[in-house]
């Protein structure tokens, strides 16, 4: 597996696999590799010639009072993970060469989609991510790229961008990974406590209660989201930051009975460290 650091690295390499007529899958990180990344990579590797991971933490989509400085970074151990699940090379770039000049151009995508769950709260995140990801792609020259729904305002914030700007690219959007417990893997679950981690399980088993409800013929929206809202408090530990549901695709206003795909959407903090989870409603798994 080869790892590069600059832009010229990789169009270089990007540009021989082309010439080769290799298909090109990309699974972009800022690290940190856990399950849920590995889970990309494999399955990237089944549907590319040529498999790309980038590890960067990307500073324009944290906030002033976000833990960018205190994000992990574990470069080895990460390209240890990506060579394991069949990465043919790691882009590990410096924030300088994502973003050489001070005036940047933005890629930002509008309207509601950004502005709902945790945009509402971390107004620059979205654009920051729609930015590196446009340019990820544009390097990459990807057939496809992979995205877990986990982060289920990301993947429909891409797609948007990647509809309305005619981007050559396909988003496989792939499953939850979560461990034995239930928590859904994330790099921040290394900084729960033990209690914490105990506590946080309330996140996937009211949401499992909630599609239970569903399955059973629920279609209130307000009755499914106070089911998760009410779990949720009963957790001391648990701080709420929001407890929401939207239509999918594109994340829409739903009325109160639900007759369309929805997503339910939970960000909680315990102690320090925010968490996010969801279930999508009304599809087939």
């Amino acid at each position: 597996m080869y790892v590069c650091h600059t832009t010229k690295e990789l169009r270089n390499e990007v540009s021989r696999v082309k010439k080769e007529r290799k298909s090109i899958g990309l699974v972009t990180t800022m690290g940190a590799l856990h399950e849920g990344h590995a889970s990309l990579i494999k399955a990237a590797r089944a549907e590319n010639d040529f498999v790309i991971v980038t590890v960067f933490v990307n500073p324009t989509q944290f906030g002033p009072t976000e833990d960018y400085a205190a994000y992990p970074r574990t470069l080895e151990s990460d390209c240890k993970m990506a060579e394991r699940e069949g990465a043919d090379l790691v882009f590990a770039p410096a924030p300088g060469e994502m973003y050489p000049h001070e005036d940047m151009t933005w890629v930002e995508v509008t309207g509601p989609i950004t502005k709902v769950l945790c945009g509402r709260t971390r107004p620059i995140h979205f654009r920051g991510v729609a930015t590196v990801c446009a340019k990820f792609f544009n390097l990459t020259q990807c057939d496809r790229a992979y995205y877990g729904l986990k982060d289920a305002q990301q993947t429909q914030v891409l797609q948007r961008m990647v509809e309305d700007l005619f981007m050559n690219v396909t988003l496989r959007l792939m499953p939850i990974v979560r461990e034995k417990d239930g928590l859904a893997k994330s790099s921040r679950n290394v900084y729960l406590s033990p209690e914490e981690h105990k506590a946080a399980l309330v996140l996937s088993r009211s949401l499992r209660h909630a599609k239970e409800a569903y399955g059973k013929g629920e279609r209130s929206k307000k009755a499914l989201v106070d089911l998760v809202m009410k779990e949720i408090k009963e957790e001391p530990m648990s701080d709420i930051d929001y407890v929401e549901m939207y239509g999918m695709p594109g994340l829409f206003e739903v009325e109160e009975t639900l007759h369309t795909p929805v997503l339910l959407a939970v960000a909680v903090r315990f102690g320090t460290t925010r968490l996010i989870d969801n279930v999508i409603l009304g599809v087939e798994a």
